[in-house]
């Protein structure tokens, strides 16, 4: 069985916090269900490459989930909400502060509809000032400390590539409900989980707050900056960890064309030697982690000297062969065609009935006796008539009635 299986999802979320998380639900076992308007999650028609077909912002979030209709500005849609909240276990959404209720289902009418109801909500921040501020990614990300820290010394605030304001977001909302879960097994009672975006991202940049605190007692000796203030820099490629690390260019010298070098004390003599400087391991200069902190950049810029000389896949079998910590600089392309990760069911294809065969990434969450099957996103509605009828009892004469009142 799956490790969720039984476990009722209503899933009003849409764009992607809200169906990051539900589709890790999904992929545990959950019966998922994905309420949305008449008109759609957005998404389904944003950033399309494909005419008249759900697009890859969608399909890619709302695997594994079922998919119905419901005006909930209707009377008969609050009534049938209401009914649905009854019969659920889990209800999840990341609308805007207060949307819910001025629907008319505070927590306490909620609660009071199902005292077993685990009830979700992703908001961009916490109570307070910035409460009822719009939240988007990359405004996680500026004001949860990412940006702050992410680029290169003398450049501006970058934003990163992975979605930890939103998937980010998701995966702590998962941790929520399951914790949510376990513990409605021993009270028998449901209760609140709140996430907001900015603080998932706080929590991700934990070592940058570790970093402020340490910089009231000197430079960050392991950050290749020259002068430091009273702030954490942007540093650049630097680890940010406890033993020094860089992105090094290799042959031939494309965008991509990088493997990314650790040097522990127990490496650099290994180093040294695959770069044609052995002495180097003797040397007072550069023989310690400490004399070497000094000059990472040059430490760095020998590397590449030598790493220049050979492709990432030659660099990367040579480091590893002395158990050096290193990965090379995949590329989109090249990670959609990873064999490794196709192999780990981490990239897979899957078949829809409008656009045809897809990748996605699969559940990065690996259980010995729950393994996951990837399914497609559903259409929309596709489900209405079948959880309508299945979990309320709601015959086709009443189905027509409510299509025909715009309802569904």
């Amino acid at each position: 069985m799956s490790a969720l299986e039984g476990v009722r999802i209503l899933d009003m979320t849409h764009v992607q916090s809200g169906p990051s998380a539900t589709q890790i639900l999904a992929w545990l076992g959950a019966d998922v269900v994905k309420l949305e308007a008449p008109t759609g999650d957005i998404t389904r028609k944003q950033l399309r490459d494909v005419d008249d077909a759900d697009s890859l912002y969608f399909t890619m979030l709302n695997c594994n989930k079922r998919s119905i209709t419901l005006n909930m500005k209707s009377d008969a849609g609050k009534e049938i909400f209401t009914r649905l909240v009854a019969e659920s276990d889990v209800l999840v959404e990341n609308f805007g502060p207060g949307t819910v209720d001025r629907m008319g289902f505070t927590w306490e009418k909620l609660r009071e509809i199902n005292p077993k109801l685990i009830y979700a909500s992703i908001k961009g921040f916490g109570d307070g000032p910035y409460t009822h501020f719009k939240a988007y990614e990359v405004v996680a990300q500026a004001m949860g400390g990412s940006m702050s820290t992410t680029g290169s010394e003398d450049g501006p605030p970058m934003a990163t590539g992975a979605q930890i304001g939103d998937s980010g977001t998701g995966i702590h909302t998962v941790a929520g409900i399951l914790a949510a879960l376990l513990q409605r097994e021993r009270t028998g009672e449901g209760q609140r989980v709140s996430v907001a975006m900015q603080h998932a991202v706080l929590n991700l940049c934990r070592v940058k707050l570790r970093d402020q605190q340490r910089l009231a007692h000197g430079p960050l000796r392991e950050y290749p900056n020259g002068d430091f203030g009273d702030e954490v820099p942007r540093s650049g490629n630097a680890s940010g960890g406890g033993q020094p690390g860089w992105a090094v260019r290799c042959k031939p010298g494309g965008p991509n064309d990088y493997i990314y070098v650790i040097v522990q004390p127990q490496g650099w003599a290994p180093i040294a030697n695959l770069i044609g400087r052995p002495e180097l391991t003797e040397d007072p200069d550069w023989a310690t982690p400490e004399a070497r902190l000094s000059k990472l950049d040059k430490m760095f810029g020998l590397i590449e000297e030598w790493s220049l000389g050979h492709d990432k896949w030659t660099v990367l079998a040579a480091l590893n062969e002395h158990n050096v910590p290193c990965g090379p600089i995949l590329s989109t392309k090249e990670i959609i065609e990873d064999s490794s990760l196709a192999d780990n069911d981490m990239i897979v294809s899957v078949d829809h009935p409008d656009r045809g065969e897809f990748k996605t990434v699969g559940c990065p969450i690996k259980l010995s006796d729950s393994p996951v099957h990837v399914q497609r996103s559903p259409l929309l509605g596709e489900h209405t008539a079948e959880v309508f009828r299945d979990q309320l009892g709601i015959d086709e004469s009443e189905l027509a009635e409510l299509k025909a009142n715009g309802v569904i």
